[in-house]
């Protein structure tokens, strides 16, 4: 008989939990229960969240509920969560891979705390010099990896090229039927642009595409990110969580604006009529709870970070990004990706 996928959620972590986080759950069971192939462990108030089950009438059957009493809050600092945090709901989801309980754990709760105890719990690869965390983009051509977000402020050339055999590697393991293609984020396009670590980056990139892992694309410039050609993009965390927060920010900017644009008086409230399907497209691929979950890659073991303040549909796109991972055998992936380099 094949393993079942176990997926840990730390089921108080975020913004109005444990309602969203239950409610997302069910999106996610309603859209996957015929495969039968997976099995959800909730941690926190065992109470509460049976309560959260009944009102939206979830069977048990995919489900195992284990009680945790303490929560780790936005207030708190690593420091003292890694303190005071073992009998927490974070803490636990993410130790149930410790003992085999657990495939990959995902949590809405602080950010920070999470990335800590997760690195503290799990450790680092002995292959990785520094973990990642890792977000998915749209793009032209679908959807894309962005790494580093933001785990590790200064990055040499070794780590750029262990994000990129881990991106590569995460890609494979949600998209397998396509071809991972880096791209080095740059100043400029040509070769003689950027760093010292970039360059040495880049020179190591280009031996490494023939290795059959990925494609290196060479480097790609901010207005070049969303076109699709590269579907791996690596960058230091410094420059990625700029780019990321830029990101949200303009396409923020664009939806809000294009709304009010729409709806300031009779004449284009009626143009919006004839429109609306080409708006309601145009919304859907910018909508930031499709690409909800950033991954913790680098550890004995995946972890996803929701976003705290999604509601229930972007915490039901982040338990699918947990299942596609296992799915794709993303541990594998990284271990064999890795397997070439000088450790």
């Amino acid at each position: 008989m094949t393993k079942k996928i176990t997926i840990a959620i730390d089921a108080m972590g975020g913004e109005n939990a444990p309602k969203k986080n239950i409610e997302g759950l069910k999106i996610f069971l309603d859209n996957n229960s015929i495969n039968k192939d997976f099995i959800i462990h909730l941690f926190g108030d065992e109470k509460i969240i049976n309560e959260e089950i009944s009102k939206l009438g979830i069977s048990k059957e995919f489900i195992k509920v284990f009680h945790t009493k303490d929560i780790v809050s936005d207030e708190d600092t690593p420091l003292t969560a890694v303190k005071n945090s073992k009998n927490t709901s974070m803490w636990n989801c993410i130790d149930a891979q410790i003992n085999g309980h657990a495939d990959i754990s995902l949590s809405a709760g602080n950010t920070g705390v999470l990335l800590v105890i997760s690195r503290m719990i799990l450790k680092t690869m002995k292959e990785v010099s520094k973990p990642a965390l890792a977000g998915l983009w749209p793009s032209e051509k679908g959807m894309s990896v962005v790494l580093d977000l933001g785990a590790n402020i200064e990055c040499d050339e070794k780590n750029l090229i262990d994000f990129s055999e881990m991106g590569a590697a995460l890609y494979k393991s949600i998209f397998p039927e396509q071809k991972p293609h880096i791209g080095l984020l740059n100043i400029g396009s040509e070769e003689i642009k950027g760093t010292e670590t970039l360059k040495k980056a880049y020179s190591k990139l280009k031996q490494l595409s023939n290795e059959n892992n990925f494609v290196f694309n060479g480097y790609i410039e901010g207005n070049k990110l969303m076109e699709g050609k590269s579907n791996v993009i690596v960058t230091d965390g410094f420059t990625g969580n700029i780019a990321l927060k830029t990101a949200e920010g303009t396409a923020k900017f664009i939806t809000d604006n294009l709304k009010k644009s729409l709806t300031e008086n009779m004449l284009t409230k009626i143009s919006l009529i004839f429109s609306y399907f080409s708006l309601k497209k145009f919304k859907s691929k910018l909508d930031p709870r499709k690409y909800n979950g950033a991954i913790f890659l680098g550890l004995n073991g995946p972890v996803v970070k929701s976003h705290g303040g999604t509601d229930s549909i972007g915490f039901y796109h982040s338990i699918t990004l947990c299942y596609k991972i296992i799915k794709g055998n993303l541990m594998n992936q990284i271990k064999s990706n890795l397997s070439h380099l000088d450790v």
